[in-house]
């Protein structure tokens, strides 16, 4: 299913084997390529990844089996281009993890999710170090580990908040000749208590200047990220 704002709202029940084709690391990476830099041929992309161009050709004519991506203009007739359908794909975890095999699934693109948070870190490193982003991006850039306690309500309402802002912002920018691909990652992982920390914590409790030690924060402003998959 589709929605108006480039998002493609993937159902567990009826689309199973499409959210099962995208837990292919390759596929990911070559569906975030072509968001993010636009169309592409399969030798583009494989230049890219550093795969052979037909493994990258084989994966793009799966993700276009199940609608991810699409055939774009051609510069000339000898050439197949590709492009992305959509800005985003996203699913409810409810359902997902309902569905038969949900979880794993749920569980891999989370786990790509991750190792494209590390590779985004890095590249962002190396940008900066190399001079090839500016220095007034220094002090907006970082990552947050923050642990603020809410309930499952404030949560969702959270989530709504970033996404419009977001949305917001993006817009606001969209022809400012300084902005920049930025790469946004939020992550909202509620965690159940730890029996063996409560008891520490009650006893610390009855000492003086006893404090409950949240994560550290890196000094730079919360660096939220898609959590959906990209």
């Amino acid at each position: 299913m589709d929605s108006e704002d480039g998002r493609r709202v993937l159902d567990p029940a009826q689309d199973g084997a499409a959210l099962k084709a995208l837990t292919h690391p390759l596929r990911l990476t070559l569906l975030g390529l072509l968001r993010q830099h636009g169309p592409a041929t399969a030798s583009e992309l494989a230049a890219r990844t550093g795969e052979s161009s037909a493994s990258t050709s084989y994966h793009l004519r799966v993700l276009a089996k199940y609608a991810f991506v699409t055939e774009a203009e051609h510069r000339d007739s000898r050439e197949r281009r590709w492009k992305s359908v959509h800005d985003m794909t996203s699913w409810s975890n409810e359902a997902m993890r309902r569905s038969p095999g949900g979880s794993t699934i749920l569980s891999v693109l989370h786990r790509r999710q991750v190792e494209h948070l590390q590779q985004s870190l890095d590249r962002h490193e190396a940008d900066l170090e190399s001079g090839r982003l500016g220095q007034d991006w220094q002090e907006p850039s970082g990552v947050s580990d923050s642990m603020p306690r809410l309930t499952p309500e404030s949560l969702a309402e959270l989530w709504e908040v970033l996404r419009a802002k977001t949305d917001e912002l993006t817009a606001r920018d969209a022809g400012d000749p300084r902005a920049e691909q930025v790469v946004l990652f939020t992550a909202g992982l509620p965690l159940a208590p730890d029996p063996v920390a409560g008891q520490g914590r009650a006893e610390a409790s009855a000492g003086p200047d006893a404090t409950d030690a949240g994560a550290t924060d890196a000094g730079a402003p919360d660096a939220p990220a898609a959590g959906d998959a990209s």
